[in-house]
């Protein structure tokens, strides 16, 4: 088979029509009809289809074992785009040369409101050993202290009505109480979202919700189950129509739903998966003891210095990550940041090369196919920067280090939030309101702006906004950047 010329109207992708596609996309290397289906996955949006199912895709080419199918909780979008095209779709890796690769790892697409029975079925079967999820941290149904929020409209809803589930964790513990009835062991379950200790807290909730119903099954789960902690990293722009039409020109082919994301992609989980379970190490995976060294890692070395760049980068003109990083003054600071400031907070896990890892991040920043809008990152900085900067900036108080450099995006943010409320412009923060009426009242004079916003008790413990040598340091790099 061959590739549609330009003239004619384009192949659907699709299992008849993908092995005819432009030479030099990657294609599955393993026979589609001899996979099985071992996953079952919630929330097939575009992080999944970027990250897990590629993992799985290269997974099967060793073991036919692993084949996904994909349950949407809500919306048929996936499936309807999916469907037709036998659950193949393009993925497109952004780098400074943009590659192509059908993915096949996904078999099935189902929309759980419309057919419980069938994803009942695929959670019972004997051949599911692994349940992922990404289905956002909301989707955990969790309460303000981290336990199961039985207040939730679903939570009440699944247990009236247990066989008929509309969360996350009502589908689990009904598919773990058929597999117990059954004599079966239960599948692990591997929470995907960016949420702090996401297996144990995932864990928690499902036993607290099971127990409503069944002690005895209550404790099973708790004995047995598997609830892995995980990280995951890739940065995933929206698909849209400039996509489509590159993925078209690129493959020959139609795809109603392509992916795109950066070439770097991360997948770190605990190592408590079961003997018989996929062989993840096998294709990048990082299993470890210590997820929680990478979630700091990650948060102080990437997302700290995404902040900084994001509130330096406004100030300065810029609009995207990338023309932040390029801009030398920026790109000074950010290294200069990672060397001497966080790396010798950090004690680095096993398998974790800490400078090898933040050259790896500046060199994603400098990735000119992402656009990452910096105005995107400065949203909710009253939220992210206590756990970005703040921690960083207090063990090198600690520590007896400098902190001349760790200031600068809070003194930035200040200035942000200060040039924002003066335009009349909105800003993105659960703190709108008080951040609004303080930037309207700054003067321009260090000492009693930054004094003011110090006063933010939900942003600055007073243990830090007391402690003269943070104050002057910030009141410098507030007064520097004016």
């Amino acid at each position: 088979m061959t590739a549609s010329s330009p003239t004619s109207p384009a192949l659907r992708l699709s299992a008849t029509s993908y092995p005819g596609v432009i030479p030099g996309v990657a294609i599955p290397a393993y026979d589609r009809d001899k996979v099985q289906i071992g996953v079952v996955h919630f929330g097939p949006g575009a992080f999944h289809r970027a990250h897990q199912a590629h993992y799985f895709d290269q997974l099967l080419s060793q073991d036919p074992r692993w084949g996904v199918c994909a349950v949407s909780l809500k919306s048929p979008g996936v499936r309807d785009a999916l469907e037709p095209q036998d659950g193949l779709y393009t993925l497109a890796q952004l780098d400074a040369e943009t590659t192509f690769r059908i993915v096949g790892s996904i078999l099935e697409v189902l929309v759980a409101p419309e057919d419980p029975p069938s994803v009942f079925a695929r959670l019972a079967a004997p051949t599911t050993r692994l349940v992922t999820l990404t289905v956002t941290e909301k989707g955990y149904t969790l309460s303000a202290d981290g336990g199961l929020d039985e207040s939730h409209p679903d939570i009440i809803h699944d247990l009236a009505n247990p066989r008929e589930p509309k969360s996350a964790v009502g589908y689990l513990v009904e598919g773990l109480r058929r597999r117990f009835a059954a004599g079966l062991a239960p599948y692990a379950v591997v929470a995907c979202d960016n949420l702090a200790d996401n297996g144990w807290r995932l864990k928690a909730a499902v036993v607290a919700y099971a127990a409503k119903l069944d002690a005895e099954l209550a404790a099973w789960i708790d004995r047995e189950g598997r609830f892995p902690r995980t990280m995951v990293d890739s940065i995933t722009p929206a698909t849209d129509d400039a996509l489509r039409a590159r993925t078209l020109a690129a493959t020959g082919l139609e795809d109603a739903w392509p992916i795109q994301r950066e070439a770097f992609v991360q997948w770190v989980v605990e190592d408590v998966l079961p003997a018989d379970g996929p062989d993840l190490a096998s294709v990048g995976v990082i299993l470890t003891d210590d997820v929680r060294g990478f979630e700091r890692a990650k948060l102080r070395l990437l997302n700290g210095v995404h902040s900084t760049l994001a509130y330096v980068g406004i100030l300065r003109g810029h609009e995207t990550v990338f023309e932040a990083v390029s801009d030398p003054l920026l790109a000074t600071l950010a290294r200069d940041m990672m060397a001497h400031d966080i790396i010798p907070t950090l004690l680095p896990p096993r398998g974790l090369d800490l400078q090898a890892y933040a050259d790896a991040i500046l060199a994603r920043f400098r990735n000119p196919e992402i656009r990452h809008l910096l105005a995107q990152i400065a949203w909710d900085g009253s939220q992210k920067l206590p756990f970005r900067i703040l921690g960083t900036l207090t063990e090198a108080l600690e520590a007896g280090r400098s902190v001349e450099r760790l200031v600068i995006p809070l003194a930035a943010w200040m200035r942000f939030v200060a040039l924002r409320a003066k335009a009349g412009e909105a800003i993105v923060d659960p703190l709108q309101e008080r951040l609004l009426a303080l930037g309207l009242a700054t003067t321009g004079q260090a000492s009693a702006d930054v004094a003011a916003f110090l006063g933010l008790d939900a942003v600055f413990p007073a243990s830090l906004a007391s402690d003269p040598r943070f104050v002057s340091a910030l009141e410098k790099a507030y007064a520097d950047l004016g």
